[in-house]
């Protein structure tokens, strides 16, 4: 499947939440390898439906371990620990990035897979943080909204400075 073009960080639709897929068929699984695909070439760990601009309720997460590439759909955190962990995290839809973000340590992640089927998945470390980042996003809150006013500022001023010196 090919790669498609990523929404680029101001545009609107990342602020936008996405609707919960209802039809289980083709068009999702092309969905999902073309999020895999871009997610490749970006490179990334994880991307949104979205991050291509397709507001649908779909990540796809491949952290590069044992585990493989996965595909969430309509995922939703149903339960986070109190314990709070702190990690870099950035957005292919504002590459070249990062900051410190702190999130639960640990989440319980109910979602469906590409056949429809109800999953939960507990997960702690990298993967919760990646399942909050992306979940965020489906529900239209960009990574860089839970930074203070003063960390985004200076990150946004450092993208733009990065954006400028690529295009010119």
């Amino acid at each position: 499947m090919p790669a498609r073009p990523i929404v680029l960080y101001p545009d609107q639709r990342l602020r936008q939440t996405a609707e919960p897929v209802t039809r289980f068929d083709a068009a999702l699984r092309t969905l999902a390898a073309d999020l895999f695909d871009t997610m490749q070439a970006a490179p990334g760990i994880g991307i949104t439906a979205p991050h291509i601009g397709v507001a649908l309720r779909v990540v796809v997460l491949d952290l590069r371990d044992t585990s493989g590439a996965r595909t969430y759909v309509n995922p939703e955190v149903i339960w986070a620990s109190d314990e709070t962990i702190r990690h870099e995290e950035g957005s292919v839809s504002m590459p070249g990035v990062t900051e410190q973000i702190e999130r639960p340590a640990r989440v319980r992640v109910r979602y469906q897979d590409l056949d429809g089927q109800d999953q939960i998945e507990e997960s702690d470390g990298l993967r919760a943080i990646c399942h909050q980042h992306e979940i965020d996003q489906l529900n239209g809150l960009f990574w860089i909204q839970r930074l203070s006013a003063l960390r985004r500022t200076r990150l946004i001023a450092r993208y733009e400075k990065i954006r400028r010196a690529c295009l010119g």
